[in-house]
């Protein structure tokens, strides 16, 4: 099994001897015992993600590949922050948490009483904080032992607090094992994960941003898909556009990859750690100004719809049930309705849970039937054939019972969601956004028909947006009429208007002569901060005919690696390449398998495209999609416009874009 923790050696030796040199012992901390990284089948980073828990739970011991848990089973208590509270949630339940031990479990700033004789498993980010209240905690003899798991590399500063901390209240000798465990992201799905970065996109574009704010954000970007990278144990082929974020994250995750392979443990070690050994993944890093319809767009598919109305969260959603009472439910993969269906439109979903529900009633039917149920006594003349057919009804049950809580739950979710879809014509949204970006435009009175009619606001100001940006040119009296329209819905302008000035800077760019067009730049860098480059060719990037996204024609063309126009300029980072061959790699491709990342935010419409396109692909390819943060069409509007008020554009509404009615 994969585990990429690495520990620090066992600090109980300091017990007795507080006159150890200080930094002695901070050197002794640092050390960090061999690795052992087995080969890998294939890059399923869920799967990889949760092995790597499930070993941290069984105090970093091997795990049983029979049993799934270690062999000397031991209770246990487990504290974490609320950050490592999210990378547990899709992954481990209660159910899974008492199967390896875990008797106990508790936030990491609740008060806590003392718990004897039990070890406790600590998981938490490696801030100031945090080691503060651990030093509290081994003060107060909460625990006999203190099994301490950071989601990333600790910094030495920090590990030196800790161990300083430790030996002043003498509690050094409760400190059993400290572990690098770098697993700070959330895996939603198989290939879907996140950095749960807030407000990325924000801090990257903010004009007021100075060089050091984005170099910490670049920084902790890189340090998210480090761990991923060190999860899946696979160092990738890095390709990504020139200019912006993306280029910035590319070329520091290239350092820090090649820093690290210097070391002769590491992470990656070699030993066939990939489905051949000839074979590593491509890294497509993006800016998420190279697609921004996508962000903004209403989508009708199931998955899309459920997360951007019904607030799906960490694959959980509460919606309203029959009663009046919230009711909460979890979409993951044991839920094979919502594997299955995911990338239906909403009326196909609504089919196929009434194919389940009649499938469900005819199979109960049948059941009854067999079983002599729909009689009114049993006549007994065929005791043997009719036991059988009891005994079949007994094993069916279980399944029949699921299938049935399967089907309720989504009946439930599309009840919710069709209510909305009524409320708020969130079918009509969908379809005319769809139908300016083919066609390029709309009707006058159409989109004025849409701007007064139903909506929430927020639903107004997106439609707004995306006429804004699938229309090439746009006559002022018309932006006159949008904009007049949004202020009589009482619509904060402000994300519109941030749009409308990278638009107008996008074509003042294209007409301008190479002389002046340097100048215009030079101001927009100061005006827009880093990306200004990127920011307006996501205007160029729109839906093609067929309706495939531009992030996903974009990483077929990478994943094939033959001569493409749209990619040709792509740079090319390989970390096991020489420094002096910077920009070239020997791996031209095809990849078989990809690792796509979208920095300020991403979403469902992004993620579900991307695995359309492996489905269709022959031979199979796979593809993984991560993302900063995964941001609902409202969430990332409200990041624009909040650039907008930072820009002194729109008027403010009360200061709020949110989805009133």
């Amino acid at each position: 099994m994969l585990s990429q923790a690495q520990n620090h050696p066992d600090l109980s030796f300091f017990t007795n001897n507080t006159k150890i040199n200080p930094r002695l012992i901070h050197s002794c901390l640092r050390k960090y015992s061999n690795l052992n990284l087995p080969e890998m089948a294939a890059l399923n980073l869920r799967q990889k993600h949760t092995e790597c828990i499930i070993r941290m739970l069984n105090l970093n011991q091997a795990v049983g590949s029979a049993t799934g848990t270690a062999n000397e089973e031991v209770y246990k208590i487990l504290i974490y922050d609320r950050f490592c509270q999210d990378i547990l949630s899709p992954l481990i339940h209660v159910k899974d948490l008492r199967k390896h031990g875990i008797t106990l479990y508790f936030l990491l700033d609740k008060d806590r009483n003392p718990v004897h004789d039990v070890p406790a498993v600590y998981f938490l980010r490696p801030t100031p904080s945090n080691v503060q209240r651990v030093i509290s905690d081994a003060a107060r003899a909460l625990y006999d032992s203190f099994h301490l798991n950071f989601s990333s590399s600790i910094p030495r500063p920090l590990l030196e607090d800790l161990a300083t901390g430790t030996i002043s209240s003498d509690s050094i000798q409760r400190i059993s094992k400290v572990h690098d465990q770098y697993l700070e992201f959330v895996t939603l799905e198989d290939n879907l994960f996140s950095l749960a970065n807030k407000n990325c996109y924000v801090q990257l574009n903010d004009p007021s941003a100075g060089d050091k704010e984005i170099e910490e954000i670049i920084e902790k970007i890189v340090g998210g898909l480090f761990c991923v990278l060190a999860t899946l144990a696979v160092v990738p082929i890095i390709r990504c556009p020139r200019g912006g974020p993306a280029e910035m994250v590319a070329s520091l995750l290239d350092q820090r990859l090649r820093d690290h392979l210097l070391a002769k443990n590491n992470l990656f070690t070699e030993g066939g750690n990939f489905t051949s050994s000839f074979q590593r993944p491509i890294l497509c890093l993006f800016d998420r100004n190279f697609e921004l319809s996508v962000a903004i767009q209403h989508d009708f598919r199931y998955k899309p719809l459920v997360h951007d109305v019904l607030g799906l969260r960490l694959n959980r959603l509460n919606v309203k049930g029959e009663k009046g009472g919230m009711k909460s439910f979890e979409l993951d993969r044991s839920d094979p309705f919502w594997t299955a269906n995911g990338s239906l439109e909403f009326p196909e979903v609504a089919v196929e849970i009434e194919t389940q529900l009649n499938k469900y009633k005819k199979d109960v039917e049948e059941v009854n039937r067999r079983t002599g149920g729909d009689e009114a006594e049993f006549s007994g003349t065929d005791l043997i054939g009719n036991t059988k057919h009891l005994m079949n009804a007994v094993n069916s049950l279980p399944e029949l019972t699921e299938r049935k809580q399967v089907i309720d739950k989504h009946t439930n979710i599309a009840t919710a969601l069709l209510g909305e879809i009524k409320e708020r014509s969130l079918d009509s949204f969908a379809k005319k956004e769809s139908d300016m970006m083919v066609r390029g435009g709309i009707d006058r009175a159409e989109l004025v028909g849409v701007l007064k009619g139903k909506g929430t606001k927020i639903d107004k100001l997106r439609f707004a947006i995306m006429y804004l940006i699938s229309t090439e040119t746009i006559p002022p009296s018309e932006i006159e009429v949008v904009e007049t329209a949004l202020r009589e819905s009482e619509v904060d302008t402000s994300a519109f208007q941030y749009v409308k000035k990278i638009k107008a800077l996008n074509v003042s760019l294209a007409s301008a002569s190479s002389a002046s067009r340097s100048n215009i730049v030079d101001w927009a860098e100061k005006l827009y901060g880093q990306s200004i480059g990127a920011v307006t060719a996501g205007m160029k990037n729109l839906l093609s005919n067929d309706h495939q996204l531009a992030l996903t024609r974009t990483v077929d063309s990478l994943m094939e690696g033959k001569p493409n126009p749209e990619i040709d300029s792509y740079l090319i980072f390989d970390p096991r390449a020489p420094k002096s061959t910077a920009g070239q790699s020997h791996m031209k491709g095809p990849f078989k398998e990809a690792i796509v990342f979208m920095v300020g935010g991403g979403n469902y419409v992004e993620y579900g495209s991307l695995q359309e396109l492996v489905h269709r692909q022959q031979p199979a390819k796979h593809v993984i999609y991560g993302t900063t943060e995964i941001l609902s069409g409202d969430e990332f509007v409200e990041q624009l416009a909040l650039l907008g008020q930072k820009m002194g554009l729109g008027n403010s509404v009360n200061n709020n874009t949110g989805p009133s009615k």
